[in-house]
């Protein structure tokens, strides 16, 4: 009962957390990665990792190079990212970071996706997060069906989608601020984490809504007159444990991940640990609350009429 007691802090908590994302990514905006822009990666291993400064002044030797990010990963590796490389241009990079023969040097992968097809992945990207929560819209308020008194069931799904926009914001704000200080760039695995962020965090919430539908249906078979309010902080009380354990065991997870996890996944492991804490933060101290709040103004709405 605390929580719906303290929704109101809750709410501001959630808003200034919400606001600053939105202002963060306003400002600074995202660094999409090659997937949505186009460009070309090239990952090489070193038998001993040169100085990052060595092997920058050899790239911009390259007249036709442009504009690059270079990055070091693990204890041996360098990540080049570029514009679209031509078959010349690309061998003309190899050699520039070869380095001669006093260093060993591999190269791990080269990946080359063009602007073209980069613009449509990033549409597709828009349109499948769209699509995902339109449908949890749907799925929620069909699942809530028979649940009509106080709260309809189409707003069960408002609720959710209003707590899955705060859940993928979060990370989407934390991604901006990344970007800007860190080079962190936004590509299909930041797309996939968001994702299955949509799919944890609706699952957190359905959890909650579905112990208050319960509760609410055994007072009305037992002809039960309990407030709206008490029914929902008894049900949140029911699953408060369960939410808490079940974000704490994948946040370990998460965590280790990304500590120990390559330079690939380390971003991924990022963006899906602040998702999921995001998502069970939103399922217990913002949707929770907010089915208590509709409750009270449709009361309110009520009495003027």
């Amino acid at each position: 009962m605390w929580v719906i007691e303290r929704k109101k802090l809750f709410f501001i908590l959630s808003g200034v957390t919400v606001g600053l994302s939105v202002l963060f990514v306003v400002l600074w905006g995202l660094v999409f990665g090659i997937d949505f822009t186009g460009g070309a990666i090239t990952e090489v291993t070193y038998s001993e990792r040169p100085e990052k400064e060595v092997v920058q002044e050899r790239l911009d030797a390259l007249a036709t190079l442009g504009a690059y990010s270079l990055r070091a990963s693990g204890e041996s590796n360098y990540i080049l990212r570029t514009k679209d490389l031509e078959e010349t241009e690309r061998l003309a990079v190899n050699s520039a970071l070869a380095l001669g023969d006093s260093v060993e040097m591999e190269i791990e992968r080269f990946n080359s996706i063009g602007p073209i097809i980069g613009e449509e992945l990033r549409n597709k990207a828009f349109f499948a997060i769209g699509t995902v929560m339109l449908a949890i819209i749907f799925f929620i308020a069909f699942t809530f069906r028979h649940v009509s008194k106080p709260v309809s069931s189409w707003k069960y799904g408002a609720i959710a989608i209003v707590a899955l926009f705060h859940d993928i914001i979060i990370p989407v704000g934390l991604f901006a601020v990344l970007g800007q200080f860190f080079g962190a760039e936004v590509d299909v695995l930041f797309v996939m984490a968001l994702l299955a962020i949509l799919g944890y965090s609706v699952n957190d919430t359905i959890v909650v809504f579905d112990r208050v539908r319960e509760n609410l249906r055994d007072n009305e078979e037992a002809n039960i007159r309990e407030p709206f309010e008490e029914t929902v902080g008894w049900s949140l009380n029911q699953t408060f444990v369960r939410s808490i354990n079940t974000s704490l065991t994948t946040s370990l997870v998460l965590i280790m991940l990304f500590l120990f996890g390559g330079e690939t996944t380390k971003w991924f492991a990022l963006t899906l640990l602040s998702g999921v804490i995001a998502g069970t933060y939103s399922s217990i101290f913002l949707a929770t609350p907010l089915l208590v709040w509709v409750k009270e103004r449709q009361k309110e709405e009520a009495k003027k009429k």
